[in-house]
């Protein structure tokens, strides 16, 4: 079956939008109507006029579309679980307020901040607390907004995330489990969360690269570890490195620290992979053709399959949350 053209004829005689995160595969990537990081997609699905949404991505993508728009009909190829989501749940979540707590900092004098790479049920528990989603990309700018506040912020799940913008902003941070961590001597508490896939990369790379081009240019997701961090000559977001390297003479040579099929699909010369092996996400490279297509078909056979559901009193509140970051971004 040629799974492209039945899947382009799906798209145009159903009202559905195909949605695709960067590091997804090419040839799913390629058929989306809809592609970005986390915060454009959450912004133009909330925007889009079709009541079918089939995302392409992992879990906790899904869920928040249909908290921002609970009325459409959000369907997955994969119900994919990113493996930093799956770190952090409820109970963890209570767990690390009452650690602060138990530090002597009062619970209404936390505001949690999660980023968006977490379960619907996590961001309703900070929603529920006046606290606010970020993603790699507007994290900056939200974890200002929450110091206006006055409070301790409490930032989960990703600890390099909150370590490096709290570097970033002159800042002292904590991580709960790692070392001696006392909240009340630190600006953000993080959570003791990580990405696999940015872990790979290491000082040792990037020193690497420096002695065989001297002149290289390296760029990393935030989400990388704060020594690796420390050594890049740019840091951001995935739109924002992609914007980056665009803008790179293209003669300039550049290594990336960040999944390999959006590496993969910059600019061809003169850029690298920042690690000696394949920074491939396993559970954004799930989605296949063949799961798009019968994704898209149980729509036009009235049985649709991988359907997102939340219940109403989670979206309320995981709504509260992700509606305070889209007003501060």
């Amino acid at each position: 079956m040629d799974y492209k053209a039945e899947i382009e004829r799906l798209k145009r005689e159903l009202p559905v939008t195909v949605v695709a995160h960067y590091y997804q595969r090419d040839e799913v990537f390629e058929m989306a109507d809809i592609t970005g990081d986390s915060l454009e997609l959450a912004r133009r699905c909330k925007a889009d006029d079709n009541p079918w949404v089939v995302f392409c991505g992992v879990g906790f993508m899904g869920q928040s579309v249909k908290v921002i728009a609970p009325e459409k009909r959000v369907l997955m190829p994969k119900i994919a679980c990113c493996a930093m989501a799956r770190m952090i749940d409820g109970s963890y979540f209570d767990d690390s307020v009452d650690y602060m707590v138990k530090h002597g900092i009062a619970k209404e004098d936390i505001l949690p901040i999660t980023y968006i790479n977490s379960d619907a049920t996590v961001k309703a528990k900070v929603g529920k607390m006046g606290g606010l989603v970020c993603t790699s990309s507007n994290a900056d700018r939200i974890i200002r907004k929450g110091l206006e506040s006055g409070k301790k912020i409490l930032f989960v799940p990703d600890r390099c995330l909150g370590q490096n913008f709290a570097i970033k902003m002159g800042l002292t941070s904590c991580v709960i489990g790692e070392g001696e961590c006392d909240p009340k001597k630190a600006d953000i508490v993080c959570f003791n969360g990580f990405c696999s896939v940015h872990q790979l990369f290491t000082p040792d790379d990037v020193d690497f690269y420096r002695r065989k081009y001297p002149d290289i240019k390296i760029a990393v997701h935030p989400e990388c570890d704060p020594s690796v961090v420390a050594l890049a000559d740019f840091v951001g977001s995935t739109s924002q490195l992609i914007r980056y390297v665009n803008e790179l003479d293209p003669d300039q040579k550049v290594a990336v620290g960040t999944e390999y099929n959006l590496v993969h699909r910059m600019r061809t010369k003169n850029t690298y992979v920042l690690s000696s092996t394949k920074p491939e996400c396993p559970t954004m490279n799930e989605t296949t053709l063949e799961d798009l297509y019968r994704t898209l078909k149980s729509i036009e056979e009235g049985e649709p399959i991988n359907e997102i559901e939340v219940d109403p009193k989670t979206v309320k509140y995981a709504n509260l949350a992700l509606e305070r970051m889209l007003e501060n971004s």
